[in-house]
């Protein structure tokens, strides 16, 4: 039996190398939901789906059957660049960028 849509919502997640806060910050979504998701606890619905679709370039038929590639096009080099820059900062920093994420988060909403 195939992965579950539940472990290929993770695969997304650790392709992009992010972790879990920083891939619910940028969904919009807590912790502790991608948590539960990932864990099979929650149940993955039409909004996540198109979320991770529409935010990552990720093919909706891998997402939700399994088949096919994971990407619709490759991760856009931006955010690829974004992460890199990010690793090199040392964790206070890093601290730093994720409280800014999160304003810019609040002020889109």
């Amino acid at each position: 039996m195939g992965d579950s849509i539940n472990q290929r919502v993770k695969q997304v997640r650790k392709a992009l190398e992010l972790s879990q806060r920083n891939f619910s910050s940028i969904l919009a979504l807590s912790n502790g939901y991608i948590g539960g998701v990932e864990s099979g606890i929650r149940r993955v619905n039409g909004r996540l789906i198109k979320l991770i679709v529409s935010e990552f370039g990720v093919s909706e038929t891998w997402l939700t059957i399994g088949e096919g590639e994971m990407f619709t096009q490759n991760p856009d080099e931006k955010f690829t660049k974004l992460v890199g820059l990010f690793k090199e900062l040392p964790p206070k920093y890093q601290d730093v960028v994720y409280q800014m994420i999160d304003v810019l988060l609040k002020v889109k909403e």
